[in-house]
């Protein structure tokens, strides 16, 4: 995301630093379609911040 203005910027940025996170943040979504009807889920349904 960049936040721009005349002449300036705010830039915020992630770096990963072990592709291990991203593993078990797969994981932990797998896991979590356990019992779960078919359907369409989304990252917020897995997170808990969907409606």
């Amino acid at each position: 995301m960049i936040l721009a203005g005349a002449g300036e910027r705010l830039v915020l940025s992630h770096h990963a630093e072990d592709r291990g996170i991203f593993a078990r943040g797969a994981l932990a979504a797998a896991l979590w379609t356990r019992g779960k009807s078919p359907g369409l889920y989304s990252m917020a349904d897995v997170l808990g911040l969907s409606n």
